[in-house]
């Protein structure tokens, strides 16, 4: 059985934190390989800074290339939308019977994973690993979970990078490099189709 990290987000740009983040947990044996996942554009929420997902797809694509136990995915892309992360786990084990899960998630969707659909579902049934916040020490269990039944493991020392998606776009935005923010492929890409400029 080949174990996935699933590691989802817009990744509206993917920056060099999160190929750095998700490399690490292969790295500390939790995991065989890491699907980054790109979250579709949820039809009732329209985010006018964020691109289309074939766009964040592609630059997932250059930044995973270098790393040959990470995988850009589009699996949500094929699934009815919105896609609550339950429905997407259920979907990957009846399309990979010969993989396991487990699903990769930062310190802040932790503390509120018992608003997610189906939480207490997902946490039986799917090891978690946790990233903390840049600093933390430790990441404690919200007491809504207190008593469910689930695997848990914390990252200890990753590499967490000091800026967010949100930053990046605002530097291009205003003109600024981002050579240490991202792979230079994917910087290309950027300034080939002029995204992020306001």
């Amino acid at each position: 059985m080949k174990r996935i990290g699933i590691f989802g987000g817009s990744f509206n740009p993917v920056h060099l934190g999160h190929t750095a983040l998700a490399a690490y947990i292969c790295e500390q044996g939790l995991v065989d390989e890491v699907w980054m996942m790109v979250s579709p554009q949820n039809p009732l929420k329209q985010n006018l800074e964020l691109l289309d997902e074939q766009h964040r797809l592609a630059m997932l694509q250059l930044a995973v290339a270098p790393y040959p136990t990470l995988q850009a995915c589009d699996f949500e892309f094929h699934l009815p939308r919105p896609s609550y992360t339950y429905h997407t786990l259920q979907a990957l084990r009846e399309a990979y019977p010969d993989h396991t899960f487990s699903l990769i998630i930062g310190e802040d969707n932790w503390e509120n994973f018992h608003r997610w659909y189906r939480g207490e579902d997902i946490l039986r049934e799917t090891p978690i690993i946790v990233y903390p916040r840049s600093g933390s020490e430790e990441v404690s269990v919200p007491h809504q979970l207190s008593n469910a039944n689930y695997q848990l493991s914390i990252l200890k020392e990753p590499p967490l990078l000091p800026y967010s998606s949100t930053e990046v776009r605002n530097a291009i935005a205003a003109g600024e490099p981002t050579t240490d923010m991202l792979h230079p492929d994917v910087e290309a890409y950027i300034k080939r189709h002029g995204f992020y400029v306001k």
